[in-house]
């Protein structure tokens, strides 16, 4: 399974022919005067590989707070998720950073944050805290899950792209659709709880009968889907990719601009507003943490403007904090989504590997 968007921006960045997005590390601060161990003035954050911050918002913390981060990156969300549960009581690190809300029953219920109350949560929406009563983990960004589409195929062919989830089984939109599968992949899962969302228990497995029927293609993951099959990405257009649809992100558009060279004037693909799944990402105190001072300082730190106005450029996702703004790329070339689709937490925890299951065998076989 993908981490999350920020790894689908750093691929995208690979495919453009550019640098991807710079790996986090720390810078040797002032002494810290909080709790020793992990090195005393060093504090350690778990995460899935693609987490990135940028250097001076880095200096800022540790000018701040003394406290060095030390950023261990551990694989893909669900596999430094796992990680952590093994470890339970011993973590590898203070504070992990990655869980979001398709996997954050499976960290509660195993238990490996300590409660804390960050510092300014009083400027994160009440929707955005899941576990507002315990303060078991504290919301850093929010994204949105969402079929893009290839303008330019769509204005050739004279044909208005789809804008919602019955869209997609139209006949005029018949073999235009790559998703991912849903157990190896971020973007499928949330496709999928898109659907379960829109569609219900009653309704989601009659919805994949017909889009299988209706040709939609599936890839293991987000790199093949956007980056090789999706024609409108600059990675598509070079492998010669014939679908013009694709599940990804809100943030795609914007880092197609952003990444190109020459800019264009305007994005080449646009998001279907009504095929969203919001996802709402988290970080925690890591239980046994052995600086737990600094980790309360590194949450601290996650929710502040300084470190939320830095996060769409480096990680593609939108702020929690409703004081911080965003790029103007972000506005110029993203889609406003007004109506993305959610699953309450407890109902993924319980229904999850049978959706899953149940998904693979109606659509893969």
């Amino acid at each position: 399974m993908r981490s999350t968007k920020r790894l689908a921006a750093a691929s995208l960045a690979a495919a453009l022919g550019l640098a991807t997005l710079a790996a986090c590390g720390g810078s040797d601060g002032k002494k810290a005067s909080g709790t020793s161990g992990s090195g005393g003035k060093t504090v350690t954050l778990v995460s899935h590989d693609s987490f990135a911050a940028s250097d001076p918002v880095l200096k800022a913390f540790t000018a701040q707070s003394g406290y060095t981060v030390k950023v261990l990156k551990s694989g893909d969300a669900g596999a430094a998720l796992n990680q952590e549960i093994l470890t339970k009581g011993s973590p590898r690190g203070d504070v992990f950073f990655g869980v979001d809300n398709t996997l954050l029953s499976r960290a509660l219920d195993n238990g490996i944050f300590t409660p804390y109350e960050a510092k300014g949560l009083d400027r994160v929406p009440a929707e955005d805290q899941l576990d507002k009563d315990k303060h078991r983990v504290t919301p850093i960004d929010t994204g949105d899950i969402c079929v893009n589409y290839d303008k330019k195929y769509f204005a050739d062919k004279k044909l208005s792209p789809p804008q919602s989830f019955d869209d997609l089984i139209k006949p005029e939109y018949k073999n235009l659709l790559v998703t991912e599968n849903v157990a190896t992949s971020s973007p499928g899962l949330g496709f999928l709880l898109g659907s379960v969302a829109t569609y219900g228990d009653a309704g989601w497995q009659d919805y994949w009968k017909k889009l299988k029927a209706n040709g939609v293609k599936v890839d293991d993951g987000w790199e093949q889907a956007y980056n090789t099959d999706f024609s409108g990405s600059a990675g598509g257009k070079k492998a010669k990719g014939d679908r013009p649809l694709v599940v990804s992100y809100a943030s795609s558009p914007p880092a197609e601009v952003i990444y190109a060279d020459p800019k264009p004037a305007e994005a080449p693909t646009g998001v279907a507003t009504g095929t969203c799944f919001r996802q709402i990402e988290f970080a925690g105190l890591l239980k046994g943490a052995k600086n737990e001072a600094g980790g309360k300082a590194l949450l601290d730190f996650l929710i502040s403007k300084k470190f939320q106005e830095d996060m769409p450029l480096q990680m593609f996702v939108d702020p929690v904090a409703k004081d911080a703004s965003v790029p103007p790329e972000f506005t110029r070339f993203g889609a406003k989504v007004t109506n993305s689709a959610t699953v309450a937490p407890d109902r993924i925890a319980k229904n999850r590997d049978q959706w899953v299951k149940s998904w693979s065998s109606l659509v893969l076989k």
